[in-house]
């Protein structure tokens, strides 16, 4: 009874227009199983190498980063409706351009547009998200937007596993296009189609150079290792679904339950923890207990030797990971700059994710063909720590300069 009301004062106070961006999410998201499953589909259905679905999973991170850049660019300067509403449209269109060609040339074009759309819409929703919640409530309105995207993890791997192996792969991207049209219409007749809009004190701040982020040395440092972090965490999609398809020889189903059962925790456990935990330590404290988790979570695989049991915990550590850090991460980010530095501000938090996106299949991959999944579980086990570290000294740098 207890746990129940925790979560339900979890969801007190947020904003109206803040559930509207959460089922829209909800919405994409249920339908996005194409990271999931696309280096299978590259693997698998177009037999390229286990090596080229990884330089073609990198261009999503090149695209990422740039398209992160554009997007940001735009927030602090255009209405942050239109960025989100072109994003989705345009990321629809795209996806269902991968069924004409099996070009991997192509395909990597393709991949690079979609992901450049795609997180062209990441600083737009952070801006609103930043516009319909206050610093009380602030860090719940992310993680609402987290639960969305997670319950949608948890809908689509399922359906994805079912649909890749009953259907073909090709209906996954078919899938994900109709989700993001789907989404752009909820936006379309439910949100306000005025958000973030410039006023005459920003242009005087966007000439400021002393108030970009670039010139923020602490929060550089903190892109920084977010970036490492997220080398390590997204071994989930790189990665990890080649081991357990290659090693553990479990069916596209099973790999599908497994990715939907890390979203589904996320659903049950983020919001009440994040309403439990705010505010009462540091939120360094917590993005440092989310690195350490997947050193944990990596070493139960290294051991586990490919029993189900052993996956099954590493999905629930793994997914710890993700509810200490990302969270409390995504609120530093929305508290540093200035309003009408958000958008840049916004820009490099998914800019890092991007590198992340770039590095984790190209690293993880090719250790683990050059070596051998052990390998590489040693290896990111390794860098995570590192980044733990990273966070500490972070944490107690902002400590010095604050008091």
């Amino acid at each position: 009874m207890k746990f129940l009301q925790l979560y339900r004062n979890a969801f007190n106070d947020i904003q109206r227009n803040v559930w509207i961006l959460a089922t829209a999410m909800f919405i994409n998201r249920s339908g996005s199983m194409v990271l999931l499953f696309a280096s299978l589909y590259f693997t698998k259905q177009l037999h390229f190498s286990m090596t080229d679905a990884g330089l073609i999973m990198s261009c999503y991170g090149i695209g990422s980063i740039l398209g992160s850049y554009f997007g940001g660019w735009l927030t602090d300067r255009k209405n942050a409706y239109i960025i989100m509403q072109v994003s989705l449209i345009s990321c629809g269109f795209i996806l269902l351009t991968i069924l004409l060609t099996e070009s991997k040339y192509i395909i990597a074009l393709i991949i690079f547009s979609y992901a450049f759309a795609a997180d062209m819409f990441r600083p737009a929703n952070s801006a609103s998200i930043a516009s319909f919640s206050t610093p009380e409530n602030r860090t719940r309105s992310v993680s609402l937007m987290r639960l969305a995207i997670n319950l949608g993890f948890s809908v689509g791997p399922a359906i994805g596993g079912f649909v890749a192996l009953y259907l073909g792969y090709k209906w996954l991207f078919v899938i994900d296009a109709f989700s993001s049209f789907g989404a752009a219409l909820l936006l379309y007749f439910y949100l306000p189609k005025k958000i973030n809009q410039p006023h005459a004190k920003a242009h005087h701040v966007l000439n400021d150079s002393n108030t970009s982020a670039y010139r923020d040395y602490i929060y550089l440092v903190f892109i920084g290792l977010t970036a490492i972090y997220g080398i390590c965490f997204f071994q989930i999609f790189a990665s990890i679904p080649q081991y357990f398809d290659r090693v553990s020889h479990y069916s596209e189903t099973t790999i599908g339950w497994l990715m939907a059962l890390n979203g589904f925790i996320v659903v049950m456990l983020e919001m009440p923890m994040v309403a439990y935990l705010e505010n009462k330590r540091n939120n360094f404290n917590y993005i440092i207990w989310g690195c350490l988790c997947v050193t944990f979570a990596l070493l139960l695989l290294y051991f586990g030797q490919s029993l189900m049991l052993f996956a099954v915990a590493y999905t629930f550590v793994m997914t710890f990971s993700e509810i200490f850090a990302m969270p409390f991460m995504m609120s530093f980010v929305l508290s540093r700059g200035l309003k009408e530095r958000q958008g840049q501000y916004s820009a490099l938090y998914s800019i890092a994710y991007g590198i992340a996106n770039i590095a984790a299949p190209s690293v993880g991959l090719s250790i683990a063909h050059q070596y051998g999944f052990d390998a590489m579980f040693v290896f990111i086990s390794v860098l995570s720590i590192s980044a733990a570290i990273g966070f500490g000294i972070l944490k107690m740098k902002l400590k010095t300069m604050n008091s």
